[in-house]
C-alpha cells in the first residue's frame, strides 16, 4: 500500500470516499423520500377522516333539518342521498387524477422530442 505525504494510506481515503459517496447517494435520498411519504400519508389520512365527518354531517343534516319529510317509509332516502354525494365526490377526484396524468404524459412526451 502506498503512503501519501500526510501519512495516511490512499486505500483508507478511497474507502472513506466510497462510504461518503454511498451514503450521499442512497441513505440521504431514502430519508428524504420517507419524510415525503410520511407527510403524504398524514395528509391522506386527514382528508379521508374529514370526508367521513363531512358525509356524517350531511346525513345528520338531512335527518334532522328536513322535518317529517324523511320519516317512516322514506327514512332510507338520506342514506341514499349521502351515498350519491360521496360517489359524485369520488368521481370528481378520479376525473381530476386522470386529467393530471394525461397532462403529465403530454409534458413528458413533448420534452422527449428532440
Amino acid at each position: 500500500m502506498a503512503n501519501d505525504s500526510a501519512g495516511g494510506t490512499t486505500v483508507t481515503e478511497l474507502k472513506e470516499l466510497l462510504v461518503t459517496y454511498a451514503r450521499q447517494q442512497t441513505v440521504d435520498p431514502v430519508k428524504a423520500l420517507g419524510r415525503y411519504l410520511g407527510f403524504g400519508l398524514a395528509g391522506a389520512a386527514m382528508v379521508g377522516l374529514s370526508s367521513v365527518f363531512l358525509a356524517l354531517g350531511l346525513l345528520r343534516l338531512l335527518q334532522t333539518e328536513t322535518g317529517s319529510t324523511f320519516t317512516g317509509n322514506l327514512s332510507w332516502v338520506p342514506y341514499l342521498l349521502v351515498l350519491v354525494a360521496v360517489g359524485l365526490g369520488m368521481l370528481v377526484i378520479l376525473l381530476t387524477i386522470r386529467r393530471a396524468q394525461r397532462q403529465n404524459r403530454g409534458v413528458v412526451q413533448k420534452s422527449e422530442v428532440p
